[in-house]
């Protein structure tokens, strides 16, 4: 007749290595579960709007376009600017994939002097946050005779 050892420290052994497996399958299927999620993708022509040297008055109205990149429509929630002489305006509908839509942004060009804005768009995208910004310096407006 055989006989069987039995080993507390071989019982030990093998569950920790059954958890650690449990563990890591766990991870690699969760992983795999977000990245199967069908979302919205910006695609913006530019990101930063540089409005040069403009002077003192003019038209502080820019553009950013994008593309809906995703496979799913974006929706734009709000877009918040970094100061309130930047105004923006934006679509209210969702974007379905592969549709272009803009973003307007106001600057108000009665400041003189250099400015750096930023400008927030939360949306339901695959960045939930995205960050834009202008820039650009305002002079005096030349005296005309």
């Amino acid at each position: 007749m055989k006989t069987y050892e039995f080993s507390i420290e071989k019982f030990k052994n093998v569950t920790f290595k059954t958890g650690l497996s449990l563990v890591i399958l766990l991870l690699i299927s969760s992983c795999s579960f977000s990245q199967d999620k069908d979302l919205g993708v910006f695609h913006f022509e530019e990101e930063v709007i540089d409005y040069g040297t403009i002077a003192q008055n003019d038209d502080g109205v820019r553009t950013f376009t994008f593309t809906n990149r995703g496979r799913a429509p974006i929706v734009i929630s709000k877009v918040k600017t970094s100061c309130g002489c930047t105004v923006p305006t934006y679509p209210k509908q969702a974007i379905l994939p592969g549709e272009t839509a803009s973003i307007d942004i106001k600057y108000a060009t009665n400041r003189i002097g250099a400015f750096s804005k930023t400008i927030t768009v939360f949306s339901n995208a695959d960045e939930p946050q995205k960050k834009l910004r202008i820039k650009g310096t305002v002079i005096n407006k030349p005296n005309r005779l």
